[in-house]
């Protein structure tokens, strides 16, 4: 890898992954979502925002111009850009598979154009639905239970066919649950933590029996990073994840411990998915990418708990959320 492209490079998973190449000396250019007030979103906040190494550009995968061009003289590209909240999905389907699924199309007829030595799609946990059994390899079977798992499994497709039909040398990532610095107040993990921080008398959540697996950024960004360097991979979809698991009950109760909260909490109907929509445990078997790279997950999930509340609790962080922290 010398050049490498990131799309979805200003959204939470994308910036650190950006932040983790740089680091490694690579060559970045990092895609932004184009928008009228020229934000770059997390983008402004990595730690080699100068470096020489990186090159952002504002654009849109819906466009397949675009993605021509933006895939001239590159080696690898990292396709993390979609639409990924899930209550959204409920409300503009259309939007979902627009990006998800004919972005997906773009990247890769772009990448076979340009002669691209190697692709990393990023789909998700999501698309294997509820679990028929437990840990979940790749072979279990995929079920839409939201528009965004659907057109992600419609995107995995997308990149698996230009492979078989067309030798393109991408993988297929689906990363587990992921948390750390960054993340939308949408996922569990901030939302318990900024309602924490506003010092809001009720901390509101939504079905607190789900399981899911839970990795820190870092970890998944390195999985991703070890999917690239690895021939091995190419042709292959691939699980990251860590080796354990947690109710969001479990998560609740140990952030409050740490923020040593005892604030109440209430289940919000606005906040639990459709009944046959939710997904009720995530438990990853990470068996084939510890097989064939040298991925390992190094961040206890309690020690990333730490690390992400620490970052949260900084002013400067939390001023980007929509919660009443100012007096802090």
């Amino acid at each position: 890898m010398k050049n490498i492209l990131v799309t979805g490079a200003d959204g939470f998973i994308g910036s650190h992954l950006t932040d983790l190449l740089l680091s490694k000396g690579y060559k970045v250019t990092a895609l932004s979502m184009y928008n009228s007030f020229n934000n770059i979103g997390w983008l402004e906040d990595i730690k080699n925002k100068k470096s020489k190494n990186l090159n952002i550009l504002s654009g849109d995968i819906r466009d397949y111009n675009f993605c021509e061009k933006i895939t001239e003289k590159v080696d690898t590209v990292f396709h993390l850009a979609a639409l990924i909240a899930i209550p959204y999905s409920y409300i503009a389907p259309d939007s979902y598979f627009e990006t998800n699924v004919k972005g997906t199309l773009n990247i890769c007829q772009a990448a076979r154009k340009n002669k691209v030595k190697r692709i990393i799609h990023t789909s998700t946990s999501e698309v294997y639905g509820s679990a028929e059994y437990v840990p979940i390899d790749e072979k279990h079977p995929l079920k839409a239970q939201s528009p965004y798992s659907a057109s992600k499994i419609g995107a995995e497709a997308v990149a698996m066919s230009f492979f078989y039909s067309f030798d393109l040398p991408i993988t297929v990532a689906r990363p587990f649950n992921t948390f750390g610095p960054r993340q939308s107040a949408r996922a569990v993990i901030p939302t318990i933590i900024t309602q924490i921080i506003s010092k809001n008398k009720t901390l509101n959540i939504g079905n607190t029996s789900t399981i899911r697996n839970f990795n820190y950024v870092e970890d998944i960004c390195s999985g991703f990073i070890d999917l690239a360097k690895n021939k091995n991979t190419i042709g292959k979809i691939i699980n990251i994840g860590s080796d354990s698991q947690f109710s969001i009950k479990e998560v609740l109760d140990l952030i409050k411990k740490i923020m040593k909260s005892n604030i109440k909490v209430k289940i919000n109907k606005e906040r639990v998915r459709p009944k046959y929509s939710e997904v009720s445990k995530l438990s990853c078997d990470n068996s084939l990418i510890k097989e064939l790279t040298k991925f390992k997950p190094k961040v206890k999930f309690e020690d990333g708990l730490k690390k992400t509340i620490k970052w949260f609790l900084k002013k400067e962080n939390i001023k980007n959320y929509k919660t009443d922290i100012y007096n802090l």
